[in-house]
């Protein structure tokens, strides 16, 4: 792998979506998550991390080095599990003689296990992860975090009525009523950050790389053209802003550069149904010396 970052680093994404949901809230009927005050969409960042880590497992289909802990159907166990069988390190036993959720005595060993969790799986040495319980290896904080994603203006979310041309078993005699909630469309921004401080293995950080930090990227902008489904409708990114320090530790606070970064509806535009319905621009003048912007998409 390549070096580990030695840069602190901002980003700005704009996604849309049209006649989909985008993050569906089970607890409202799988409604598309808003703002209850305001009305302004959400989009969680537990639901983007979801749509980099299948990126990185579609892209690097279990290469050294790239694979995903947080998996659909593979219980964490059975990561750490492996974990304990490469590092040739005993598991704590209880008096029943089974695994348990202690650390291996040797402290030596149990920061073995977190260093090869850590070299392993990408998304614990973008995100960090608790790896306690049974196989403990440890927990580590991740150097990329990323807000809620939250729409530019105010959403409508609607309930659309579908039916059936068949019927799920034999006997019935009509066809069933179904719902189908979307968004006819929105524009979405996350803002998310880059710490150095949290990738560096001198300070027990995972070892996020630069190679790490271009898949990062590469995954921000292509990750929706690999999540297509019936329920999300067209769904895609649309703008890329990165933000680039110069030092370790940030040139300047980061509100002010997402400050800098700006999207308007155009003149005339009263319903957005179009990225090209919307200005997406940043004051230049407004990023300060020793910060380098660049627009990736």
């Amino acid at each position: 792998m390549s070096e580990v970052i030695k840069n602190r680093y901002e980003f700005s994404l704009f996604f849309e979506v049209e006649n989909g949901n985008p993050n569906g809230d089970p607890d409202m009927g799988n409604m598309p998550r808003r703002d209850a005050e305001t009305g302004y969409g959400i989009v969680t960042d537990v639901c983007l991390k979801r749509k980099i880590r299948n990126y990185v497992d579609i892209i690097k289909q279990d290469a050294v080095g790239y694979k995903i802990y947080v998996r659909n159907g593979i219980p964490l166990d059975t990561n750490r599990k492996w974990a304990y069988e490469e590092c040739k390190v005993k598991v704590p036993l209880g008096k029943d003689g089974k695994a348990t959720t202690g650390e291996p005595t040797d402290k030596e060993e149990y920061k073995k296990l977190t260093n090869f969790m850590c070299q392993n799986f990408y998304d614990i040495r973008a995100f960090g992860a608790v790896m306690a319980l049974t196989y403990n290896c440890g927990q580590v904080r991740g150097p990329v975090q990323m807000g809620f994603a939250k729409s530019i203006d105010m959403i409508n979310p609607q309930e659309i009525g579908i039916t059936s041309c068949t019927y799920a078993n034999e006997g019935e005699k009509s066809s069933k009523m179904g719902r189908k909630n979307i968004v006819p469309y929105a524009l979405y921004r996350v803002d998310g950050f880059i710490s150095p401080s949290l990738a560096s293995k001198e300070t027990g950080g995972t070892g996020f790389s630069q190679d790490d930090l271009e898949l990062l990227w590469e995954a921000l902008i292509n990750m929706f053209d690999f999540d297509h489904a019936a329920a999300r409708g067209k769904m895609a990114s649309r703008a890329l802003f990165v933000f680039k320090h110069d030092s370790v530790y940030g040139n300047c606070p980061a509100y002010k550069l997402f400050e800098a970064v700006t999207a308007t509806k155009n003149e005339g535009v009263d319903i957005p149904r179009s990225f090209y319905d919307y200005k997406v621009s940043v004051k230049e003048d407004e990023i300060p010396q020793g910060v380098t912007l660049e627009r990736l998409l």
